[in-house]
């Protein structure tokens, strides 16, 4: 699968991606923080599917229907734990990766949607 890990992600989580033969690009990696709406974009242009803990993602994709490639996003996912949250998300829920959804992980709850594609 093709990932790009924002900042706030962590750089374990992207080394451990790539490690485990993942397409990984960091977002660190292109520079300056270009802003969440080119950071989407950038991921989109490249099928690559968003990983972040920022909320301002959805908004994005829903209201301002920005295309993407899918979206990860650990909110309430502490450090420690993001690895093994996506690799359960990455072993059970890979078809809804492929589908471009929107993933959201609160506590222990992985909620996934569907919104909608430009």
């Amino acid at each position: 699968m093709r990932f790009l890990v924002d900042r706030c992600a962590g750089r374990r989580l992207a080394n451990w991606l790539h490690n485990n033969g993942h397409d990984t690009l960091e977002a660190q990696s292109i520079g300056p923080d270009p802003g969440d709406q080119a950071l989407l974009e950038l991921a989109a242009s490249e099928n690559r599917v968003l990983i972040t803990i920022d909320k301002d993602f959805g908004e994005l994709i829903y209201l301002h229907r920005i295309s993407h490639a899918g979206l990860i996003r650990l909110p309430d996912v502490r450090m420690y734990q993001r690895i093994e949250i996506i690799a359960e998300i990455i072993e059970n829920h890979s078809l809804a990766i492929e589908e471009h959804a929107m993933i959201t992980v609160q506590g222990r709850h992985i909620r996934i949607s569907h919104p909608p594609t430009n």
